[in-house]
């Protein structure tokens, strides 16, 4: 298993830990900050998602008038640390 601690940037969020399973499945998200109930919704729906499907839906999300959010950090996150 494989742990990233990815510090956000441009959200509400600070950070990101994640687990990634050794068939590259998503076990477990948590998000430190940003609105909690979206970030434990995106964290429950990704888990068992292989890696390149989560970046693939995720990436590119943007939040209000920023230009990333929560979830494109995770993809960000994933794609930069494992793809």
């Amino acid at each position: 298993m494989k742990t990233i601690n990815y510090q956000t940037s441009g959200t509400c969020s600070r950070q990101i830990d994640i687990e990634v399973n050794d068939d590259n499945t998503v076990a477990s998200v948590k998000f430190h900050g940003g609105c909690n109930g979206n970030t434990q919704g995106i964290s429950m729906l990704v888990k068992g998602m292989k890696v390149d499907d989560v970046i693939n839906r995720l990436q590119g999300i943007t939040c209000g008038n920023k230009s990333t959010s929560c979830p494109d950090q995770l993809a960000q996150a994933l794609r930069n640390t494992l793809v």
